[in-house]
């Protein structure tokens, strides 16, 4: 079954994005047409990039590098949950995200962004730091206010309209996961 990681691109205190991380979990778990699981950024503490070789030339020689890599590699696509933070995403994800290579190529990624504009400034970023990985992004994402669609500054209360993009972003996330597994495996086979 396909494995798609919904990855927490927050780690400040008082974020909002760990509501909307569990909703979308919530509604992608009772799809029941692939395996979700959250990925939250506290949990797994990096320093700044601290690795003497660029990640595409070789393995890792920092034990917290070759967890992070344990830990993403076994997926098939991701869901990438972000805030905006001055027009651009939070230096914690692009740290995480710089830290591998290999194990973010050939998979597909969606977006679902949050922020006084709906994050949307985010995305463009991450799309330009996904493709330099080798992520396929997909169209579709989810742009959450924090202005209108948190209820008194504070509780997340997604409208239809979101639950609708969800639905669509997840649909082209599984979709383009499923397409390029063939390029993952022949991957797996070369480098086994």
């Amino acid at each position: 079954m396909t494995r798609i990681g919904i990855i927490l691109g927050s780690t400040r205190p008082g974020r909002r994005g760990e509501q909307v991380a569990r909703w979308v979990l919530d509604a992608a778990a009772r799809r029941g047409d692939a395996e979700f699981d959250l990925i939250d950024l506290r949990a797994h503490p990096l320093p700044h990039l601290d690795e003497a070789v660029p990640p595409m030339f070789g393995p890792s020689e920092h034990a917290h590098t070759r967890a992070w890599a344990e830990r993403i590699a076994p997926f098939d696509g991701f869901v990438i949950v972000t805030p905006e933070y001055n027009g651009g995403i939070p230096g914690v994800l692009k740290n995480a995200l710089d830290h591998l290579f290999e194990q973010w190529n050939d998979k597909a990624v969606g977006f679902v962004s949050y922020g006084a504009g709906g994050g949307t400034r985010a995305v463009v970023q991450l799309r330009s730091v996904c493709s330099a990985l080798g992520l396929a992004d997909v169209g579709y994402q989810v742009a959450v206010s924090v202005v209108t669609d948190f209820e008194n500054h504070t509780t997340f209360v997604p409208g239809e309209h979101h639950a609708a993009a969800l639905t669509k972003t997840l649909d082209q996330l599984l979709a383009w996961s499923a397409a390029l597994a063939p390029l993952r495996s022949a991957t797996t086979l070369v480098t086994s």
